[in-house]
């Protein structure tokens, strides 16, 4: 699978809002500040697995319908992926 721009992109956020939350804890921000961000770091991290696996999930689905292949256990393994995730 290639991991476009827009993935790398999201990672990337998500790598700055930790270290943000790094530098607010030897600040000694607010308990509920860092757990607001760790919360919005969470929903990226889970936003983004579903993005990885859904477009890998199309890819698949189509190469397997090119080769005449059924699909049914990659969208098995991609929901069980999904449900690992949470």
């Amino acid at each position: 699978m290639e991991y476009n721009e827009q993935m790398k992109n999201r990672v990337k956020r998500m790598e700055g809002q930790l270290r943000g939350i790094l530098r607010m804890m030897e600040e000694g921000k607010d308990c509920k500040e860092v757990i607001t961000q760790l919360s919005a770091v969470r929903s990226a991290v889970d936003r983004t697995v579903g993005v990885v696996v859904s477009t890998n999930l199309v890819e698949c689905v189509l190469e397997a319908e090119s080769k005449g292949q059924s699909a049914n256990d990659m969208i098995k393994e991609a929901v069980n992926l999904l449900v690992k995730s949470r």
